[in-house]
């Protein structure tokens, strides 16, 4: 593969992945003035950021399916129409229980850009290469959380909330486009693989009883829904309670993601000297650790806004690395049904962000502390899953030099 083919394959599956990220993101510092327009709270508005992450949740099973079934591209279209027609709807909403709808339609079109884009990394490239894809991808992903909510703050108190909404719209018919003309015909259509719930059922099951896939799937997950919390209590954590504006906290966020991408391009560097799972071990245990002295200053209420921010960054800089081996990890053992674990480890991950971020909505008012206890449980729960889960693992799959599956008993 040239470097030029090598470079535009990353550029649209990383422009696919930034697709939800965007949709969550851009919106945030426009929840007060959407509340105020559509006449409710702030509570009820974030409401639609978790019926975007349940949309996500639900429709990766959906699509994981449909990909293996009919090939990449054909489902990829449908997922992307579905998205722009319902960004479009958001725009004009006048209805807060519509909105959340129209949210959760938005996510099942948007999915279809992610399970495609994991996907097809797995179609596309060699195994031993796919965590240093996922790392380069997360470079092309992470800028999604810095750009976008910079962008929606701006473009909130200048424009209005609804152009956010325009402009996603126009993201969906651009990324589209480049999809359907960039990206090779990477996986032939499966006809044997049928689309009635008992066999698609059986098939996520074969994939779920796969012990290294349950294993990395479900540590990554957990210790990822503390991204999840994060962004659901950001909101109320920066402009409700430390009381910033709109723009200000665009660039907090901003500044936030840059932790987060420079430790998942700090990764592949790692993964010259030290093997994945080497690299989630280490990670999980600072993780644990700065999730603890996290938790005691906001119990003691040690934590302003500057310190606050200092050990999210932190916080999320752990996540960075660990995040492409997990998603790395779970997806090697699979060359048929890539499409279905890809799903499958999507859906885990969104499910269990839903609940963190629903949880965020009940507990995180007016203090940082129970922000902090979640993202704390759901590490050293996370660390937890991964020791129990690797004395399963009987032939692990690593990445060879002769570009395939090496299993070693």
């Amino acid at each position: 593969m040239t470097t030029k083919k090598y470079i535009k394959l990353i550029l649209i599956l990383g422009s696919l992945t930034a697709l939800g990220p965007f949709s969550i993101d851009m919106y945030l510092p426009g929840f007060s003035d959407i509340a105020k327009d559509l006449n409710t709270s702030v509570a009820k508005v974030s409401m639609s950021l978790s019926s975007y992450f349940i949309g996500i949740s639900a429709g990766q099973l959906l699509y994981g399916p449909l990909l293996d079934r009919f090939g990449r591209k054909k489902p990829l279209f449908m997922g992307l129409m579905v998205y722009i027609l319902a960004s479009l709807g958001c725009a004009y909403v006048t209805d807060i229980d519509l909105f959340i709808l129209l949210r959760f339609i938005q996510a099942i079109g948007s999915c279809a850009a992610t399970v495609a884009s994991v996907a097809m990394v797995r179609d596309l490239f060699p195994v031993k290469d796919i965590p240093k894809v996922f790392s380069l991808l997360m470079l092309v992903l992470g800028l999604s959380p810095m750009l976008a909510p910079t962008i929606g703050g701006y473009v909130t108190e200048d424009y209005g909330w609804h152009t956010v909404f325009f402009i996603l719209m126009f993201m969906g018919i651009s990324i589209l486009f480049a999809s359907q003309i960039g990206l090779p015909n990477s996986y032939k259509p499966d006809v044997s693989i049928s689309l009635k719930p008992k066999p698609i059922i059986s098939n996520f099951l074969k994939v779920l009883k796969e012990p290294q896939f349950f294993t990395y799937a479900f540590t990554g997950a957990i210790a990822f829904s503390g991204l999840f919390t994060y962004v659901a209590a950001s909101p109320i954590i920066f402009m409700d309670i430390y009381h910033v504006d709109a723009k200000t906290y665009g660039w907090i966020f901003a500044f936030m993601s840059v932790s987060f991408i420079g430790s998942s391009q700090l990764n592949s560097l790692l993964l010259k000297r030290f093997s994945s799972e080497q690299i989630i071990f280490r990670a999980l245990i600072l993780q644990s650790i700065v999730s603890i002295v996290f938790l005691v200053l906001s119990l003691n209420n040690l934590l302003g806004l500057y310190e606050t921010i200092a050990m999210l960054f932190v916080f999320l800089g752990c996540l960075g690395i660990s995040n492409p081996n997990t998603a790395g990890l779970t997806m090697a053992p699979f060359a048929k049904n890539a499409g279905s674990a890809s799903a499958l480890m999507g859906a885990i991950q969104l499910g269990l962000g839903s609940i963190a971020s629903f949880a965020v909505g009940i507990f995180v008012k007016d203090s940082v502390a129970p922000m902090v206890f979640i993202i704390t449980v759901t590490t050293i729960i996370a660390f937890i899953v991964l020791n129990i889960g690797k004395r399963f693992i009987k032939n692990k799959v690593v990445m060879s030099d002769e570009e395939d599956i090496l299993v070693v008993h």
